[in-house]
């Protein structure tokens, strides 16, 4: 098995790849400010890879709900920050990464100066509380660092972290009235009841311990921290800004305002005052727990012991380093490295690490749990995910993809649907997207020999997931073929969806040699044909009497059948049976022009007006790559005569949907899903049907590639030729011998080798 090699040779690959001593150091070219401007969702703040800590600073307070409804602008604040504004909030310690729903933002920190506020202020008037203007001119944004200067305070900000600690180093001005705010209301897609319950337990002048539980995207959180202070502050108090209740107890005995040891309450600031001296520095470490206060102090403990801040930031940087050379690439330019490294970089921070460092974590089920054997992780953006970022893992990093299979199996035996996980995060699971994506990811994993649990109880997960009739109408998709208009809003994206997945399913029983479920999810994995309409020509909603829905729009992504997206995008989704698919829509002399045309037409503003995760920006005629649905699109002229045009394709989205810049993001990274499909098309092939155990081949555009595998092997992609013109295969060599089919194989991948492209700027 591929995670038993891994885990015995993992060893020898480190050293391996340390002996190499390579020359330039890569996390020289990742910019994690890329994609912070608009519709990115990037967060530019510090982390180490799949890290638990995500310590960035908040730019505004946008609320989620305005005047008793949804507020679209709280949609730029999926990650707390837009490059565009000019005032930082504070510095929080969780984030999602390229999300286009969200929540966390835990634990905000400010330090001040002058006399205290406690309110944020507003961006128009940041004076009137502890929000401060900067200038990106003093703003340093690297891997596992991020340093500001604070413009109304003077003070200089400099965050790093570990896997479970956030630790901050401020540099004061002179000052008797420094103070360092701790906001447990503020929040990410906040709102006035968000917050269910809060505690703060001041143990001495330099310990401080809570929690908090919310009610949002995830409905019961509950995240524990232990914050300590290089130097004791001279004194600290609390303010409560929770709404009045009949039942107050009898805590008014005490002032619980100033000095107090504790407060309970769901609305609360603390603040801690210092006397500084020019220059001086106090340090701050944040350790998170899902578990208890007593785990996040043991976790402190644990991994930053001491206060030395530039030795966490190294160890951190050290660890994106390893990581960045698992794939070593040779480019053109520097611009084409900072894309792939930035892209690496985003692709590796989720899933994120979701355990104590005793290996205690809190389950779906609310019970605290042990990971026994494997590390456990959440933050499974699934809908997005299961098509290139965990096919990625798969590859360069076994181990830990293995590990999530593990957790997604954790997920479903204490699930109380006894369902896989579609979206979960922090214990919790929120439903969120369609289809049942853990199946592609663990099917993937079953079929290249990558997971360290029973296979077939994975197996049977799928399985039960996939007959769960209450669930986002898999009933009638069972009985009818298809899921009814009358029961979905998405009821054709759900379809497609589905049918892919049950295909999956179909996958891994065959490997398994489970003939029963073979036979009963292939046969489901034709459903796709039961929602396409002949007579226009596109998948369409379909009613309970078996006609298909009379008013219909193939442009609209408003109310028509489908999840984010389109009729004309949606129509291709049948990665699992491409040849059928063009069989079905009249053979290849429509199929070609059908797929031309969506690149070439001109999609207008009001078709995705009311779609939030789509925009202008991530748009190529109709084609939308700022939104997973279309990410395998490209790849489709395989099937055809004229697979140039995949090549061609190719290279055209890559420069235009991709720039190390603020803005270079084209749509949502989606916990680095966008960024994966970068990886995987700049190297020449990419996941097409996860499950399938093949890798189509597009058109590369590294000069050479290098990726390092388990067992020492590697696997060369060279690329002869190589020019901003000669995007066109001519001719392919694998292992020194001729490739002439338009795959290779995950066997051959993993196994090691060489492939080698010839380009030119004439197609064959």
């Amino acid at each position: 098995m591929r995670y038993l090699l891994t885990a015995l040779l993992a060893a020898s690959l480190t050293q391996a790849v340390a002996q190499s001593k390579p020359s330039e150091r890569l996390v020289n070219y990742v910019k994690p400010i890329v994609g912070t401007q608009r519709m990115g969702h990037t967060f530019p703040g510090a982390t180490v890879p799949f890290g638990m800590v995500q310590l960035s600073p908040e730019t505004d307070t946008a609320s989620y709900e305005l005047n008793g409804k949804y507020n679209p602008r709280v949609y730029e604040y999926c990650a707390g920050y837009q490059y565009e504004d000019k005032t930082i909030v504070g510095f929080s310690h969780t984030h999602f990464s390229g999300t286009g729903h969200s929540d966390l933002g835990d634990f905000l920190v400010m330090p001040t100066v002058g006399a205290l506020k406690l309110n944020s202020g507003t961006a128009d008037h940041p004076g009137s509380g502890y929000r401060s203007a900067f200038s990106h001119s003093n703003e340093v944004s690297q891997a596992n660092y991020y340093k500001v200067k604070l413009d109304d305070s003077r003070v200089t900000a400099e965050l790093t972290t570990t896997t479970r600690v956030g630790f901050h180093q401020y540099t004061f001005p002179k000052s008797d009235q420094s103070h360092i705010i701790l906001d447990l209301m503020s929040g990410i897609y906040n709102y006035p009841d968000k917050n269910v319950w809060t505690y703060i337990h001041v143990v001495n002048d330099t310990l401080v311990t809570g929690y908090r539980r919310t009610n949002g995207w995830a409905r019961n959180r509950v995240l524990y921290f232990a914050l300590t202070f290089s130097k004791p502050f001279a004194q600290h108090g609390f303010a409560n800004y929770s709404k009045r209740e009949v039942y107050n107890g009898f805590w008014g005995k005490f002032n619980q305002r100033k000095n107090f040891p504790e407060l309970a309450a769901p609305q609360i600031k603390a603040y801690f005052d210092f006397k500084t001296e020019e220059g001086e520095k106090i340090k701050l470490k944040m350790a998170l727990s899902p578990v208890s206060m007593e785990g996040a102090l043991n976790n402190l403990r644990t991994e930053a012991p001491g206060w030395n801040f530039d030795q966490i930031k190294e160890k951190g940087q050290q660890q994106w380093e390893d990581e960045l050379h698992k794939i070593e690439i040779q480019a053109k330019t520097r611009t084409d490295k900072e894309n792939f490294y930035t892209s690496m970089y985003h692709a590796l921070i989720n899933p994120t690490i979701y355990m104590d460092v005793d290996g205690q974590y809190k389950g779906v089920d609310g019970n605290i749990h042990k990971a026994d054997g494997y590390v456990n992780y959440t933050t499974f953006s699934l809908w997005d995910t299961y098509r290139a970022l965990h096919p990625l893992l798969n590859i360069i990093e076994p181990k830990r993809n293995a590990d999530m299979v593990t957790s997604m199996l954790m997920h479903y035996r204490q699930s109380p649907e006894q369902m896989l996980p579609v979206w979960s995060n922090s214990g919790n699971e929120n439903w969120c997207m369609s289809g049942y994506h853990s199946v592609p990811v663990i099917a993937d994993a079953i079929i290249k020999n990558n997971v360290n649990v029973n296979a077939n109880e994975l197996l049977d997960a799928c399985v039960t997931t996939a007959r769960h009739r209450n669930y986002e109408g898999i009933g009638t998709y069972i009985d009818k073929g298809y899921v009814t208009n009358e029961v979905s809003g998405t009821s054709v994206s759900n379809t497609l969806e589905y049918a892919f997945d049950d295909w999956c399913i179909a996958q891994a029983a065959k490997k398994l040699g489970r003939t029963d479920i073979y036979n009963e999810f292939i046969k489901r994995s034709e459903n796709f044909k039961n929602v396409y309409d002949k007579a226009s020509g596109f998948m369409r909603p379909r009613l309970n009497d078996g006609t298909f829905r009379k008013t219909f729009d193939a442009l609209s992504t408003n109310n028509q059948g489908f999840i984010e997206g389109n009729a004309w995008n949606y129509t291709l989704f049948v990665p699992h049976q491409p040849t059928e698919l063009i069989e079905l829509m009249g053979g290849e002399k429509r199929f070609v022009p059908y797929l031309d045309s969506l690149f070439t037409m001109h999609l207008p503003d009001k078709y995705f007006a009311e779609t939030e995760d789509i925009t202008r920006d991530g748009i190529i005629g109709n084609y939308v790559h700022g939104n997973e649905p279309s990410h395998h699109v490209a790849y489709l002229y395989n099937w055809t005569s004229q697979p140039w045009k995949t090549q061609e394709r190719v290279r055209m989205i890559l420069p235009k949907m991709y720039k190390p810049t603020a803005d270079g993001l084209g749509g949502n990274d989606d916990t680095g899903q966008m960024s994966a499909w970068y990886i995987f098309s700049s190297l020449g092939f990419y996941p097409v049907a996860p499950g399938s155990g093949q890798y189509a081949i597009g058109s590369p555009a590294v000069q050479k590639a290098t990726i390092h595998l388990a067992g020492n092997k590697t696997f060369v992609v060279d690329v002869k030729n190589q020019s901003e013109k000669n995007v066109y295969v001519q001719r392919m060599l694998l292992n020194g011998q001729p490739l002439n089919r338009l795959y290779i194989t995950d066997a051959e991948l993993m196994n090691g080798g060489t492939l080698t492209f010839y380009m030119s700027s004439k197609h064959k």
